[in-house]
């Protein structure tokens, strides 16, 4: 009795210091040296106090998916904010240069990578948010860095990407569908700074989140908040997801803040 006690009296401490400072915090025109400090260490005040670690991975089978739908910072907000998603990672893919990169990128196309809980989300289901959401149009044109691409990775995806594409091409006529589907045969992951890009504005908040560059482009919890905090999803979708990221009370409280905030903004670059 008298641990749990303890732990009580500690949990409702915690929660009220750590409350009062994060209105400190958010009151701020600017993110202040001390501010951001005070922050870090309530955080691992309570990680520790709480037993809270954040959640990178989960142990599930999945199904993963590759698109490209122009610059990739929105297309990764846009998935990581969609119940079902496990992982969103960020890169190059479709051509044949090895090794490619931002500023030397070859023939590849900007794309994300997702790895996905078939039992929650399908594979239809992704498609739909793919032919809705691209940044240049369906129709449109573009250079190779931000065409519209879907790579298969079996037959059956193979089959159900043609076929999503020849309904969106009804829909659409008598402009033409530019997508093109390609087996999937090679990915690079992008360099650090394109991983969870929107996520990496809140640099106080990665902090807690004990990232590396493996991390950036595996974690769980960097999936979710890389689109919840952009905006998308919306603050009562958040709140069914949130107890599944591993956060603390401080970080639930800042995210729950921004997730409110940013609500409806738009995606893309």
């Amino acid at each position: 009795m008298r641990v749990v006690l303890t732990l009580i009296v500690t949990t409702i401490c915690l929660c009220t210091y750590s409350s009062a400072i994060f209105n400190e915090y958010t009151s701020c025109n600017s993110s202040s040296f001390i501010g951001v400090l005070k922050l870090f260490s309530i955080v691992r005040n309570e990680q520790k106090e709480l037993n809270i670690k954040p959640v990178h991975a989960l142990d599930k089978p999945f199904k993963t998916a590759t698109f490209g739908m122009g610059c990739f910072w929105g297309a990764e907000s846009l998935y990581g904010a969609t119940k079902g998603i496990m992982r969103t990672t960020v890169g190059y893919a479709g051509g044949s240069k090895e090794g490619p990169t931002y500023r030397n990128l070859g023939d590849h196309t900007e794309v994300l990578e997702i790895d996905f809980d078939p039992e929650v989300i399908s594979f239809q289901d992704l498609l739909k948010l793919f032919w809705n959401n691209h940044e240049y149009g369906l129709t449109t044109p573009i250079k190779r860095q931000y065409m519209s691409l879907i790579l298969y990775h079996d037959e059956e995806q193979k089959k159900i990407a043609e076929q999503s594409k020849q309904d969106e091409q009804k829909k659409r006529a008598p402009e033409i569908v530019t997508t093109e589907i390609r087996p999937k045969t090679n990915f690079y992951p992008a360099e650090d700074y394109h991983q969870k890009y929107r996520l990496q504005g809140h640099r106080d908040l990665c902090d807690t989140l004990n990232f590396n560059s493996k991390l950036l482009q595996t974690s769980y919890v960097g999936t979710k908040l890389n689109g919840y905090l952009s905006g998308v999803g919306g603050l009562e979708q958040f709140k069914t997801e949130v107890d599944t990221m591993g956060l603390t009370p401080t970080q639930k409280e800042y995210c729950t803040y921004y997730v409110e905030k940013n609500e409806g903004q738009g995606l893309y670059c």
